[in-house]
């Protein structure tokens, strides 16, 4: 496995603008992402993306070369909300999906979700919107595939 760093623009409040995700090689040049990222947009578990590696070894994604179909979702858990800010309650309610969402950090609750191709996308979309009207999260999809949007 590799860390393929991803360079995206700066938002207001970060004080980054790269992220490392894992990636099984393929070959010198193409790598086949592993790990839904926590910032990143339109990059998903299972893409393969074509790299150049830097003089100090950093493997630097350059495009996509071929989508997996796979989708990201983060959701945040609203402190206030029923759910408070527990990643482990989220993971809870998109268990029913098979989904296991990684979590950013204890101190930052964010929950990547990798949403495989033959997902249950309409219920998955239903269950986002109606935590959120709820209070219990907010959420964003950070890769989609035509089939998500479709659903």
């Amino acid at each position: 496995m590799i860390r393929l760093c991803f360079k995206y623009p700066p938002r207001a409040g970060h004080d980054q603008d790269t992220e490392e995700v894992w990636a099984a090689p393929i070959s010198g040049r193409t790598a086949r992402v592993a790990s839904a990222p926590f910032h990143q947009v339109g990059v998903a578990p299972g893409d393969v993306v074509r790299f150049e590696t830097d003089e100090w070894g950093a493997h630097w994604a350059l495009e996509t070369v071929e989508p997996s179909g796979h989708c990201v979702v983060r959701v945040f858990p609203e402190a206030s909300g029923p759910l408070g800010s527990s990643a482990d309650m989220v993971n809870a309610q998109f268990a029913e999906f098979g989904l296991q969402g990684g979590v950013l950090s204890p101190d930052l609750p964010l929950v990547a979700f990798d949403v495989p191709v033959d997902a249950d996308f309409r219920s998955i979309k239903v269950l986002l919107e109606e935590g959120s009207v709820a209070g219990w999260w907010q959420y964003e999809v950070a890769c989609a595939s035509d089939a998500w949007w479709a659903a």
